[in-house]
């Protein structure tokens, strides 16, 4: 029996599966049924929405997580700030809507962003509560509210778009989604949401959470600075096309290293007192995400053209050419994340906060330079040529100077990497020999399954950096 956190583990993957196959198949209905004009406004709406969503809080739901003593003697005072700052941040949202909106090149956006911007105050409301499942790794909890979220939301959208609603249907089913969505987090948790405030605690959870609130704003400045540029520089309907490959790579992302995160930073604060155990199961984690996802990710990058054209239908036809590169930046963003959250653990949030801040420095110009010249494909392109020539240099030194060497990272993550390059070369090759778009596809993905399963057997230990975490909770 692997313990908590590996049944946490078990049920953040169900969840995460079960709600990205169904917004998969919700979202190409949508897509299908707005079209990339549509489809570009709400992407508009979308980037102010997550950009809120990205330091809404302050940071100190976090503190929950990781808080040696009983999560009690702060949960109300983290409540009052996390709804106080996102009522203040919904109010800024609301005034400023219709200067993002026409700066974005989409005037149409400013009422969907005040819409779907009532989502930051539902978020501020249910921090306190989602820390404590993840706390407790109660994942299993979690799903319920999540998939409730997902499907609800969906659901009500599909049915909006269909009456001729356009972008706003997207916003009412989002908002409809984590309106009940929060009322089941409040729930599940333990214990009931109270709201209380002790300055003290206040002063301690600041200083804990505003150097992570402003590396969340970075962090979200380099995850969507792309989308500002696409908007701002080639108008909503490109950024339409751009957003769905988007998503469509980010769809390794959520299936397996958002559940992984979901665990890992709880899971590693059970190992911050014994480093060498802890700097074992950050390598193991790395290597087992390694080997899950970067497969896929090529498999995305390779059969882009085929799978936009079969999947979306043929006016879709664009956003494969951004799709191939972005999807090869998803296998970045995935060990990325995984090294943000060891640092945090690690309580060095300012290493966190340097490397997006450089980050974001170089890539501004560089999806500029990129948009300009190339259209969609050269803002890929941009991203990933900062994302290994300057970001992951970066990352590996920081890993040294925490005591966890650049060729032990190197060695984890060096044979899934060959072995999903060869995954892509074979996807662009079946592309290329057979003509009919579903059976170069399923020759594509069969080579890539067969490469994840020789890399799970070669990894088939990963899983102990686990085990190791339920004797130490023990």
């Amino acid at each position: 029996m692997f313990g908590k956190a590996s049944r946490a583990l078990g049920w953040s993957l169900v969840n995460t599966a079960v709600g990205r196959l169904g917004t998969l198949a919700i979202g190409i209905a949508l897509a299908r049924l707005l079209g990339p004009s549509e489809f570009g406004v709400f992407a508009v709406a979308m980037v102010a929405l997550l950009a809120v969503l990205s330091f809404h809080e302050l940071g100190v739901s976090l503190a929950i997580v990781r808080w040696p003593g009983d999560p009690a003697e702060i949960a109300p005072t983290v409540a009052t700030i996390s709804v106080a700052s996102s009522v203040l941040i919904y109010a800024g949202c609301f005034l400023g809507a219709p200067a993002f909106a026409a700066s974005m090149g989409a005037p149409a956006a400013a009422g969907v962003i005040r819409l779907l911007a009532l989502s930051v105050v539902v978020s501020g409301l249910v921090a306190v509560p989602a820390a404590l499942l993840q706390r407790g790794f109660r994942q299993d909890r979690k799903m319920l509210a999540d998939q409730v979220n997902n499907w609800g939301g969906a659901l009500v959208s599909i049915a909006l778009a269909a009456t001729g609603m356009g972008a706003m249907s997207l916003a009412v089913g989002r908002l409809a989604g984590s309106a009940v969505s929060a009322v089941l987090l409040v729930w599940a948790a333990p214990g009931r949401l109270r709201f209380g405030f002790d300055p003290g605690r206040a002063r301690a959870l600041l200083r804990f959470g505003l150097p992570l609130a402003g590396s969340s704003v970075v962090v979200f400045a380099v995850a969507t600075v792309d989308q500002v540029v696409v908007g701002h520089v080639l108008g909503a309907t490109a950024l339409g096309f751009y957003v769905l490959a988007f998503n469509l790579s980010n769809w390794p992302v959520t299936m397996f290293s958002q559940p992984v995160r979901s665990v890992a930073p709880a899971a590693f604060a059970r190992l911050q007192h014994d480093p060498p155990a802890l700097r074992g199961a950050f390598l193991s984690t790395a290597g087992l995400l390694a080997g899950l996802t970067l497969p896929v990710c090529l498999l995305l990058s390779g059969a882009a053209e085929p799978l936009i054209r079969l999947v979306y239908g043929g006016r879709w036809g664009p956003a494969a050419d951004a799709l191939l590169w972005l999807a090869i930046l998803g296998g970045f963003r995935i060990m990325f994340e995984l090294m943000y959250d060891y640092f945090v653990v690690l309580a060095r949030s300012r290493v966190v906060f340097t490397v997006q801040l450089i980050w974001l420095v170089v890539l501004v110009p560089a999806l500029i330079a990129g948009a300009e010249a190339k259209g969609i494909p050269g803002v890929g392109a941009a991203h990933v040529a900062v994302a290994a020539l300057v970001v992951l240099p970066m990352y590996l030194w920081e890993l040294h100077r925490a005591g966890v060497g650049a060729r032990a990272v190197l060695a984890r993550i060096a044979v899934p990497a060959i072995i999903a390059a060869v995954v892509g070369l074979a996807a662009v090759a079946a592309h290329a020999a057979i003509p009919r778009d579903l059976v170069a596809l399923a020759v594509a993905g069969l080579v890539a399954l067969t490469a994840i399963g020789l890399l799970l057997h070669r990894t088939r230990g990963a899983l102990r950096g686990l085990r190791t975490l339920e004797g130490a909770d023990a």
